[in-house]
């Protein structure tokens, strides 16, 4: 997937709930709107994405308030002095957290800021068909229940929420 690619299909994301991704290109980059493919192509060069990524208005729209969350707590180690005037080193275990957060937006920009690679970062909640390409769809036949308790997408969606572990 091409990093143009990968942006048009983040947009279309932020888009379906909610982005204004025309208004926000003509706003902010300052270049008159052709097309949406010719307005990709345009943020795919020379790191012109990083505008777009860390725009709040489309972290806002790509992760939506009060959505799920589940993330990595890393292992964490610190000094503190004690009571009695030793230097005591503590250690904390990681865990996975999960909650529900009204400006979830803002955790991801803080990680997407820290991360190698923010296109990376932004991949890992993007559901796109080359991901669904080894699940099985899930169908009437066999859940002849008609018992939706978990279909391959929500798979796929909570493995995508749950952050890379740090060691």
């Amino acid at each position: 997937m091409t990093r143009a690619e990968l942006l048009g299909a983040l947009i279309r994301q932020a888009r379906s709930n909610g982005f204004e991704f025309r208004k926000w290109y003509t706003r902010r980059m300052g270049l008159p709107w052709i097309n949406f493919a010719s307005s990709v192509q345009m943020l795919s060069e020379d790191r012109r994405y990083f505008g777009l990524l860390f725009a709040h208005e489309f972290a806002q729209m790509f992760w939506r308030p009060g959505s799920k969350m589940a993330f990595v707590v890393p292992n964490t180690q610190f000094t503190r002095v004690s009571k009695d005037g030793t230097i005591k080193v503590v250690e904390r275990k990681g865990h996975i957290r999960r909650t529900v957060m009204p400006d979830a937006w803002r955790y991801h920009l803080k990680e997407m800021a820290v991360a190698d690679d923010p296109m990376r970062y932004m991949r890992k909640f993007l559901l796109i068909e080359e991901d669904l390409a080894g699940v099985p769809a899930a169908s009437d036949e066999e859940n002849p229940d008609g018992d939706d308790s978990m279909p391959a997408e929500s798979i796929l969606m909570e493995e995508n929420f749950i952050g890379d572990q740090k060691s």
